[in-house]
């Protein structure tokens, strides 16, 4: 595996050649794995029947602004020549969704779309994160419920074996689970969406604070806050039955399904959301033992191609290839 990173390189005594912050050089050795590591997923993609479409890096920002259901990600913009904003895509998904609604208009069937991208985001200081993500994933239009959201979970599942991962799991959840414990709680709409935001962020001790100043006693507090940490095997969904309601049972059915090497991946997190507000239904984050972030996830995002033209159900994910690499150097790739 390639070295560590160096973001700086000397010019001459005295002097460094300074590159921006979350930006760096990748060599010969680094470039020829991160290669490697799109290949076989390119090729696992395609041996599903999936396609490649490749998506402006530039596009109108009012245009983008379509796609956002809650609060936009970061993001670089400029002006064109003809006064118009631009905005560098942050987000490979919206894009992709844009193409299906648009570019399929009236199309019947599936659709079946692999990307290998880079997203920008900038980046707070200091937090030594990248602000250029390579991403490769796929999104399947046009396939509901179970079966598109199966479908996607063994792509996933293959893709990890095609890389190497072995060790690797996938935390499945539901993006309407949190807001069905929240509300059987009794809690009002500002406490679930305030609740909702410390969640992505991992805060449970706002969420207490949250609860508390709802009106809920201690022990109910206690209750909610540990549904909502609680993760396991695919038997939590039958426990926890009666607070997950209807999502819960989508869930379970979605993962009862899987063929039996696929639901040995799996993590059940009832607690789980992601940073986009765009997904409703299921959600996944692929993890590693040796990294303390994701290397990737994905959902369904049913309420967002329509945002573009013809509605499509949807669902996809996409993998952080530096991430992956990473996994690679520090957890052995089998």
């Amino acid at each position: 595996m390639a070295g560590a990173l160096e973001p700086t390189t000397t010019a001459r005594a005295g002097q460094v050649v300074r590159l921006p912050p979350g930006s760096r050089d990748v060599l010969p050795d680094e470039a020829r794995e991160l290669r490697a590591i799109k290949d076989a997923l390119r090729t696992t993609f395609e041996d599903q029947g999936y396609g490649e479409v490749i998506t402006p890096t530039l596009e109108y920002t009012d245009v983008l602004a379509r796609g956002v259901l809650g609060d936009a990600l970061p993001s670089y913009r400029l002006v064109d020549d003809h006064g118009a904003w631009l905005e560098l895509r942050s987000d490979a998904t919206v894009p992709l969704a844009r193409v299906a609604a648009t570019r399929f208009h009236g199309h019947d069937g599936p659709l079946r779309f692999w990307y290998s991208q880079t997203v920008y985001r900038p980046v707070p200081q200091l937090q030594g994160r990248s602000r250029e993500i390579s991403q490769t994933g796929v999104e399947l239009f046009g396939v509901e419920g179970a079966e598109g959201d199966r479908e996607i979970l063994g792509v996933v599942a293959q893709s990890l074996a095609a890389i190497g991962l072995t060790e690797a799991r996938l935390l499945v959840g539901d993006a309407r689970l949190s807001e069905t414990i929240l509300r059987g709680a009794g809690v009002d709409d500002d406490t679930v969406a305030a609740a909702h935001g410390a969640l992505q962020r991992g805060e449970f001790v706002a969420i207490e604070q949250l609860l508390g100043e709802a009106g809920l006693a201690l022990d109910e507090v206690d209750r909610v806050v540990g549904l909502l940490r609680t993760r396991g095997d695919v038997s939590l969904l039958a426990a926890h039955a009666d607070e997950l309601g209807e999502p819960g049972a989508e869930l379970r059915a979605t993962i009862d399904g899987l063929a039996p090497a696929d639901q040995a991946l799996v993590i059940v997190d009832l607690g789980l959301v992601r940073g986009l507000d765009y997904y409703s239904g299921l959600v996944f984050e692929v993890v590693h033992p040796a990294l303390g972030e994701p290397l990737g996830g994905g959902g369904r995002y049913d309420d967002l191609v329509g945002r573009f033209g013809d509605d499509r159900p949807a669902v996809g994910f996409a993998l952080a290839v530096d991430w992956v690499h990473r996994a690679q150097a520090f957890g052995g790739a089998a």
